[in-house]
């Protein structure tokens, strides 16, 4: 039982350390875009869309081989842990 909770927390840190980052910079964008709205007094949808999308798509450009490359070693890594009955 002690390596079903190993493998949840490792997965749980996976999680927080892929996705953490694009979240964080959808958050930074978000909130820019929303200063900028107040200041603006722009209450349009559409101008705060297009900046949170290209942050989103550059991030997963950017970050999306390192984060396939994380999740197989934790794939190839939960797998093992099965095989091996461990």
């Amino acid at each position: 039982m002690n390596d079903v909770s190993a493998v949840a927390h490792e997965g749980f840190t996976l999680l927080g350390a892929t996705g953490g980052p694009l979240i964080l910079g959808l958050l930074v964008v978000g909130v820019l875009m929303g200063i900028f709205q107040a200041t603006t007094q722009i209450n349009d949808p559409s101008v705060s869309f297009l900046p949170r999308l290209l942050v989103a798509i550059l991030g997963s450009y950017f970050m999306g081989g390192w984060v396939l490359e994380r999740c197989a070693k934790y794939l190839a890594s939960a797998i093992e842990r099965i095989a091996g009955g461990a």
